[in-house]
């Protein structure tokens, strides 16, 4: 998603630290978040990172001080950002910076512009292991923390200085997830939710197995968002090369044996299940010991199949008060078949995807889908899975009261 007028602004705040180099990467990620990005930068900051580099890829002119008047028609630039801004994250933060903050000390455009924020503020700390260990330090981080702003610890790993220890500055992917859920409502909160999501592989021989061209994009981001959300996430898996998202458990299945067993016994402290995972219907009725060989006519004469585990119409039977939501791919009859599948399992809402639609399916970022549920049907346009995410936790928590 581009970022326009409408996107909501997020300040990017660049201090003096030799990670400043990842906040361009970071600046890329949240445009690609949906959000409109204004950078601010110390004078030391941009020593590591120029002010062309900024500019050029935020669109917009790099703030420096509060004295330019063309970054504040109204005069006070400081107040104007911070009134722009949904939230403002600070990446990397010098020992310099998260002192004077926490001190309520204001000289300068980043500390000024912070000050003034009633949206969320993130700080992200990042200098040597002896100055990030620093009683100090320490204290005056749990002083921002106290004072309401989210503070992103650092990291263990390889420092400026060759050498190895806690001080690394977190990567842009954590720092956009910051972002993210501090901007999201914590409308999950102390709520347990699992998530299924990828493919299940039925193995034929040691070699071949059945499967489908699932890729966990739609479950990864349920799980995403209901992290940011607040809750506790159990994410269980089939195979997928898809990076866990921050702050969600995973646990990795591969047939749909395993992952009725791990999401059966998983579901039972959970609030909310959603159930992704493109779960084979079929297996062979016995898998190969060794590597099954060609006849004499360059085939195979059969492989006997045999049902797998209805995982869904299980979690429906022993449903209780938690709410089960479930996904039905269809080629034809979408709403009837998914209001069928709605009542037969026992579901709070189903979600449709109807497979002839463009930008819909498999290994696409985006979604076409319908929600099903007993109040009625809601089709949305197309959207990114993401966004799709968000629209199905919004009926979850409605459905939790």
């Amino acid at each position: 998603m581009s970022a326009s007028c409408e996107a909501p602004v997020v300040l990017l705040a660049v201090t003096g630290g030799v990670g400043a180099f990842k906040g361009v990467l970071l600046l890329r990620m949240l445009q690609r978040a949906g959000y409109d990005v204004r950078v601010l930068a110390t004078a030391n900051a941009l020593r590591f990172v120029g002010e062309p580099t900024w500019h050029a890829l935020s669109h917009h002119p790099v703030v420096q001080n509060v004295w330019d008047p063309g970054n504040a028609p109204a005069g006070e630039v400081h107040v104007e950002l911070s009134r722009a801004a949904s939230a403002m994250i600070i990446y990397p933060a010098t020992a310099r910076v998260v002192g004077s903050l926490a001190a309520g000390i204001t000289d300068d455009i980043v500390t000024l512009t912070a000050a003034c924020m009633t949206g969320p503020v993130i700080v992200c700390p990042a200098m040597h292991t002896a100055m990030a260990e620093w009683d100090l330090h320490a204290s005056a981080k749990r002083a921002l923390a106290e004072g309401g702003v989210h503070v992103v610890e650092p990291v263990r790993g390889e420092l400026a200085s060759g050498e190895v220890g806690f001080g690394r500055l977190p990567e842009p992917e954590v720092a956009l997830q910051a972002v993210q859920r501090a901007l999201s409502p914590q409308d999950l909160a102390g709520r347990t939710v699992l998530v299924s999501a990828g493919p299940t592989r039925e193995h034929i021989d040691p070699v071949r197995f059945l499967s489908n061209p699932s890729t966990g994009r739609m479950g990864y981001a349920v799980a995403a968002v209901a992290a940011r959300r607040g809750g506790r996430v159990i994410l269980v898996s089939g195979p997928t090369t898809l990076p866990t998202p921050q702050g969600v458990e995973r646990v990795d299945v591969v047939s749909a044996a395993q992952m009725a067993q791990v999401v059966l016994d998983r579901a039972q402290d959970a609030h909310v299940v959603v159930m992704t995972a493109a779960v084979a219907d079929f297996r062979p009725r016995t898998r190969a010991p060794d590597k099954l060989k060609k006849d004499a006519s360059g085939g195979l004469s059969a492989i006997p199949l045999e049902p797998t585990a209805d995982i869904l119409a299980a979690l429906g039977a022993a449903k209780g008060d938690r709410v089960l939501i479930g996904f039905a791919m269809e080629t034809a009859d979408l709403v009837a078949n998914a209001r069928a599948k709605l009542e037969r399992k026992n579901l709070d809402l189903i979600v449709g995807n109807d497979l002839n639609e463009a930008g819909a399916g498999f290994g696409t970022p985006t979604n076409v889908v319908t929600l099903v549920s007993a109040d009625g049907v809601q089709e949305l346009p197309l959207l990114t899975k993401e966004e799709v995410a968000m629209r199905i936790l919004d009926r979850a928590v409605t459905f939790l009261g």
